[in-house]
């Protein structure tokens, strides 16, 4: 198998600057030597994490919140450049990293769809030949024509969704979605993401129910303090962390 997702050996750090508070008064009369003190401060997010994901697989990041799995989604979807290390990634990639995600508030559902789509790399011509597929997906009744700024999270993932349910990727990314929506929308993306899977798109997913990622992926990675803790077959993988998680 070839590998089509490839870590080798990536950190990604971010400036972390905090409230200033009482060196105001330190950054006014000495502004050269508080702007380097802001500058050193750093947040490492991952470090040194080495991984791959053959095409076709179906992998899941587990781990706990602030771990660095969204930030390794962002390395892959190419959002996020690393700090250190390299990224190599192959083909299309399709991703719901965040609810609205790529989406205007002011603009209804419908024409959202045609944004995202086209930003997801459809033509316009084939957008509007699965306009109908992704409205009646999205389950959205009459809310399809009104602004997504009155959109509950539920109904945001519902239309993000929809429109990843008729794109074409190579790579499908998605995070946490799953959370926010109803019990039956959320079998319906699970099939949707298991149909992908069978046409042989390769699936990075990202959540914390252990049913859902049990039901989806062949491969689990699993970070811990923004390092690689372990990788191999889900159900092992799986049974480790819980071990971890109840034993913390």
């Amino acid at each position: 198998m070839s590998a089509v997702i490839e870590f080798r050996g990536v950190t990604k750090e971010y400036p972390l600057y905090h409230h200033i508070g009482s060196g105001v008064k330190d950054l006014i009369f000495h502004p050269r030597r508080a702007l380097s003190l802001l500058r050193g401060r750093k947040y490492l997010a991952i470090e040194d994490i080495s991984f791959s994901v053959n095409k076709g697989e179906a992998v899941a990041l587990i781990g706990r919140n602030g771990a660095g799995k969204s930030t390794s989604l962002g390395l892959v979807a190419g959002v996020l450049k690393p700090s250190k290390g390299s990224v190599s990634v192959e083909g299309r990639v399709a991703s719901m990293l965040e609810l609205g995600g790529g989406f205007h508030p002011e603009l209804t559902g419908r024409e959202n769809i045609k944004l995202n789509a086209t930003l997801l790399g459809l033509r316009r011509k084939e957008v509007n030949a699965r306009l109908d597929k992704i409205i009646e997906f999205s389950e959205l009744g009459e809310f399809i024509d009104e602004p997504i700024r009155v959109y509950s999270s539920g109904m945001l993932a519902k239309l993000g969704f929809s429109v990843i349910s008729q794109v074409d990727p190579d790579i499908l990314i998605i995070d946490e979605v799953l959370a926010v929506g109803d019990i039956s929308f959320q079998k319906k993306c699970i099939n949707t993401i298991n149909d992908f899977k069978a046409k042989g798109v390769t699936i990075l997913f990202v959540s914390h129910n252990m049913s859902d990622i049990a039901k989806i992926c062949d491969k689990v990675i699993w970070i811990e303090n923004h390092k690689l803790k372990a990788t191999g077959d889900a159900e092992t993988v799986i049974a480790q962390y819980k071990a971890a998680m109840l034993s913390s």
